[in-house]
């Protein structure tokens, strides 16, 4: 059964499309309904997605980090992906704020990296086999990809900022992707045929 929404506000204004930030926040159509939100948010679960880990400096040139799952390509022609970070996320200042960034797609054996860049109140780059990158980014190492951008657009949506960001360099190294399933995480296939796709 599919359950019933209530109607979203912003769905007639004109500054839908329009680059405007979302006013809306955090509600949206779900208003406060908690049950409501994480039956949604278990139906999301069931896309298997990969982990990547978002890298790059602050104002004052320290690295800031953050774990995300919320990836996608965009275009080939220009070079363009689309990552998206909570409101609330102490990252997003610096994130936001920073010229460019990297975009580290972790493997599967890089559960432990996952888990500490999503971790509160800690050092994330305390100790972890990483070097820097250009513009004060970071290249993890044992990344399967790792992407670096520049930010194209960046706009509020509901409870979380979309990023779309332009590739200016990549690197790949083969491996099986870490994957989040259903609250969980595994190793991904190690190998798949692209002929089948």
């Amino acid at each position: 059964m599919i359950p019933a929404l209530a109607p979203l506000p912003y769905a007639t204004e004109a500054c839908n499309d329009s680059g405007c930030d979302d006013p809306g926040g955090a509600s949206g159509g779900m208003g406060d309904d908690t049950r409501a939100r994480r039956a949604l948010r278990d139906a999301l679960g069931q896309f298997a997605t990969g982990v990547t880990v978002v890298t790059a400096a602050d104002a004052q040139g320290r690295p800031v980090g953050v774990t995300i799952n919320a990836f996608t390509s965009v275009s080939l022609a220009p070079p363009l992906l689309l990552w998206c970070l909570a409101r609330e996320s102490g990252s997003l200042p610096a994130l936001r704020a920073a010229p460019c960034h990297a975009i580290n797609v972790l493997g599967g054996g890089q559960l432990a990296l996952c888990r500490r860049f999503a971790g509160r109140d800690i050092d994330r780059f305390a100790g972890i086999d990483c070097r820097p990158g250009p513009c004060g980014t970071v290249l993890l190492a044992g990344a399967l990809a790792t992407f670096i951008c520049r930010h194209r657009s960046v706009r509020a949506l509901g409870d979380h900022v979309v990023f779309v960001a332009e590739v200016v360099a990549y690197d790949t190294v083969p491996g099986a992707p870490l994957v989040f399933h259903g609250g969980g995480f595994g190793d991904g296939v190690a190998s798949i045929d692209a002929g089948a796709a």
